[in-house]
């Protein structure tokens, strides 16, 4: 039965690939990704349970944090084109500082 769980997970996990090189726009992109984290986390949670290891779902968690915080930072960093605080990004674009912002 997990093993047939695993091998849907894996099916996922293609299709999301195929998402994820096919687009169209970057957001579509970063979705995929995060989604490809998420069924990686549940494939080392089955893993580990079919190999009788409980230790997985601590690296599954650390992994789904690493995913969360990764998804956080490119989606700032696409927007604001900077991943230090908005608010030397505000303070440099309003004394006219070349080169801050895009």
């Amino acid at each position: 039965m997990f093993f047939a769980a695993c091998l849907a997970v894996l099916a996922a996990m293609l299709l999301t690939l195929v998402r994820l090189f096919a687009g169209p726009s970057l957001y579509d992109r970063v979705l995929a990704l995060n989604a490809f984290g998420t069924k990686t986390v549940l494939m080392i949670g089955l893993v580990g349970f079919l190999t009788g290891r409980p230790d997985f779902m601590d690296i599954a968690l650390l992994y789904a944090l690493i995913n969360f915080v990764g998804t956080i930072g490119v989606l700032k960093f696409f927007r604001y084109r900077v991943l230090g605080d908005i608010a030397e990004l505000d303070a440099d674009q309003s004394a006219g500082k070349p080169g801050a912002g895009s």
